[in-house]
């Protein structure tokens, strides 16, 4: 049995290995990961029995990973979510078909996931395709969808503090004050995210993890890790040939990719 152990934090990367090795000796790490993207990497390239998956990390959470990774064509293995304060996801998975473990992560509990996760990897083992049913996949599939939407529903935290009504960005030399209404979509690459309005392009340092909780999430969706669009500025969402989702924007020529992680939001009802 092979595993990939996925958290942002070293040490605690560190720690459930060496719990893991006193509970499940012939388990190997085959790899590690420091956010979900790399986990997604990682398990289509090694192709483990099990992820341990943090569920808060940078660039893709472990839920968001774990909706890409359940849809490449090699995967037939087992998720576990480690957490440490994503209490509302407990009783999901007590009812769905994946794992928890809360953090710090005890032994004894760490052995009990262990047991379940081998029987059922044990059970599947004859067996050369994937082993759910289509009605089990799309269970799972509506699992991960309720788990992700509530975690944007709690990225404001409790504070209920307001939606943000201005952002204060750099066009060239000038800084400004843009409506935020007036924001089409909003993208990040590694040191700024673009603000795009119909007139003008700016410049911002905070990046998408901090700004979507600050935003209106009636009015704006995040679409792709680096992606947050205004539902009111999309003209059109086609897909293509490979089943990618493009939403195009009304009066504007950009195109923006809809992330495999997101394409539930525009899905047929």
């Amino acid at each position: 049995m092979r595993a990939v152990v996925a958290d942002d934090e070293r040490l605690l990367r560190e720690q459930l290995k060496t719990r893991l090795a006193e509970v499940w000796p012939d388990l190997e790490i085959c790899g590690e990961a420091r956010d979900g993207q790399e986990a997604i990497d990682k398990v289509e390239s090694l192709n483990p029995d099990v992820v341990f998956l943090d569920i808060r990390m940078p660039a893709l959470t472990g839920l968001e990973a774990a909706r890409e990774i359940v849809t490449l064509p090699s995967w037939s293995g087992e998720i576990v979510f480690v957490t440490a304060y994503d209490e509302y996801a407990v009783a999901a998975f007590e009812q769905g078909a994946l794992d928890y473990l809360l953090k710090p992560v005890e032994p004894e509990r760490l052995a009990q996931t262990v047991q379940r996760v081998k029987a059922r990897l044990q059970a599947r083992r004859p067996l050369a395709a994937k082993p759910e049913s289509p009605a089990d996949e799309a269970a799972l599939d509506a699992l991960l969808e309720k788990l992700v939407s509530a975690q944007q529903s709690l990225g404001r935290g409790s504070t209920h503090e307001p939606a943000m009504r201005f952002i204060q960005c750099t066009a060239g030399s000038t800084t400004k004050l843009i409506d935020v209404k007036d924001v089409l979509f909003f993208r990040s690459d590694e040191k700024y995210t673009r603000v795009q309005t119909r007139d003008q392009e700016a410049l911002i340092r905070t990046p998408i993890r901090e700004l979507l909780p600050r935003l209106d999430n009636q009015q704006f969706w995040q679409i792709h890790r680096s992606t947050i669009v205004n539902l009111s500025a999309i003209a059109a969402v086609t897909r293509d040939d490979t089943g990618r989702q493009r939403v195009q924007i009304s009066g504007h020529p950009e195109v923006l990719e809809v992330s495999r992680s997101f394409a539930h939001l525009f899905r047929a009802s």
